[in-house]
């Protein structure tokens, strides 16, 4: 992309784990000026020395970045949020001093509520939110690896934002990411929350892949959530394609039997996960709207009696630490 002609010439990327990382070095490559913000004070001096590495289909890229934590940050034209849900409000402080020079702010990442967050800081009209289904995995603390589709599906917060999302999606599809402007944003990101809410949970309380799940009382589970998620978007006023996502479960079941979930790759590396901002998010909506919300409920308590028991616990100085499980598809 003509250097001139770059929306954002300067971009903050927060959270350096692998979806970080990875979209760290394809904006690089496009000539964008690209500060990566971490708490991980020696990751961050490894990658200010020796730069990130991307290896995918088209090959292995290596891009120098700038990296420092939240109060370090300089003045940028885009702050892309790359934290884990739990992590978002901390995350979103440790930067907040960059919302004086009004930059866009973008959020990708799972769950409902963080493009509020963004919101509050960087202002309603300045934000961009989506879904992606982007793989990546960091195979050392420099190096990430992603192979295959790489889809980004965003839309603006506001109708006020007058095109900001079409601005973020020409520079994305820059660093060759597949982006698809959404008619509503809303229904995508609810979409993929019922997703994850129905697969997430579960196999981390069963330990168990998706090989696991994919029997009659996993599958009964399963649509039993999605079913809550479309019963509480509706009453928000957001209409859900219900055979769309039971579909994408029942793919996912079939397709991908050895995937461990995110959940459960956070339970197996003794991390807090994102319940609270998937299927909790699913039953603080249906408690608002009065839509009963039992089978959230149930996960989510489950998930938390594990998470008690084991004394997962994530302090605000790991508010910005990633891990390698940071996919895109969180399933």
């Amino acid at each position: 992309m003509d250097s001139k002609k770059i929306p954002f010439p300067r971009v903050a990327v927060v959270g350096a784990g692998a979806m970080g990382s990875l979209f760290a070095v394809r904006l690089a490559s496009t000539g964008v000026a690209v500060t990566v913000v971490d708490v991980d004070c020696r990751r961050l001096a490894l990658i200010e020395r020796e730069g990130l590495t991307l290896v995918d289909d088209a090959g292995v890229h290596s891009a120098r970045v700038a990296a420092v934590t939240g109060a370090e940050a300089p003045a940028v034209d885009l702050v892309i949020l790359f934290t884990k849900g739990i992590h978002s409000a901390a995350a979103i402080a440790s930067v907040a001093h960059l919302a004086a020079h009004r930059p866009a702010a973008l959020t990708l990442q799972n769950g409902l509520g963080n493009a509020e967050l963004l919101a509050r800081t960087f202002g309603r009209h300045r934000v961009v939110l989506g879904t992606s289904h982007v793989p990546a995995d960091l195979s050392g603390p420099a190096r990430v690896e992603s192979h295959g589709p790489a889809e980004i599906e965003i839309g603006d917060l506001s109708s006020a934002s007058h095109n900001l999302a079409r601005a973020v999606a020409a520079q994305l599809r820059a660093a060759r990411f597949a982006v698809k402007i959404a008619e509503d944003i809303a229904v995508s990101v609810w979409e993929k929350v019922a997703f994850n809410a129905a697969l997430n949970a579960p196999a981390m309380i069963c330990r168990a892949t998706n090989a696991g799940l994919d029997n009659e009382p996993g599958r009964r589970l399963a649509l039993r959530v999605v079913d809550e998620a479309v019963a509480v978007a509706g009453a928000a006023g957001i209409a859900l394609d219900r055979p769309r996502i039971a579909g994408k479960v029942a793919a996912a079941l079939r397709e991908h039997p050895l995937h461990k979930a995110s959940m459960l790759q956070d339970r197996d590396c003794g991390r807090s996960t994102e319940i609270d901002t998937i299927n909790g998010a699913i039953s603080r909506e249906g408690a608002r709207f009065g839509v009963p919300t039992a089978a959230c409920d149930t996960l989510c308590d489950l998930v938390r009696i594990i998470e008690l028991g084991a004394n997962v616990q994530s302090s605000p100085g790991q508010a910005l630490r990633l891990a390698s499980d940071h996919v895109a598809e969180s399933i």
